[in-house]
């Protein structure tokens, strides 16, 4: 009887575990990538469609956020997926999770670089 309770308990700290294979529960957005200036860090504008309270008419707001792109790897255009992260600086709490797309922006920059060499 002892071992049936010892192997519950066992199965219960295995499925305490499972749980971290689910998604996290940060916030995350989708933007286009405003600026690069900075040393890994990207400034992404996500606008925001928003019905009016009162007339109900659908209203366009943009907003920017700074987030961290430890490889420098966005470009001007691109859109990209953000995600909420601990505060690394005093406007960044954002960090880079994926490029969605390239621009087409950064392809000819490119080209015209090897181009100029």
């Amino acid at each position: 009887m002892a071992d049936t309770t010892k192997t519950a308990a066992t199965a219960a700290t295995s499925t305490a575990a499972a749980p971290e294979a689910q998604p996290s529960r940060r916030n995350e957005k989708v933007g286009i990538v405003v600026s690069t200036k900075m040393q890994k860090t990207i400034v992404v504008e996500i606008e925001i469609r928003k019905a009016h309270p009162k007339y109900k008419r659908v209203m366009k707001s943009n907003k920017k956020f700074y987030a961290h792109d430890e490889l420098n790897s966005a470009r001007v255009g691109d859109v990209v997926r953000i995600r909420e992260a601990r505060p690394l600086s005093k406007l960044k709490r954002w960090s880079l999770e994926e490029i969605v797309r390239r621009s087409s922006l950064s392809q000819l920059d490119e080209k015209s670089l090897a181009v100029d060499v």
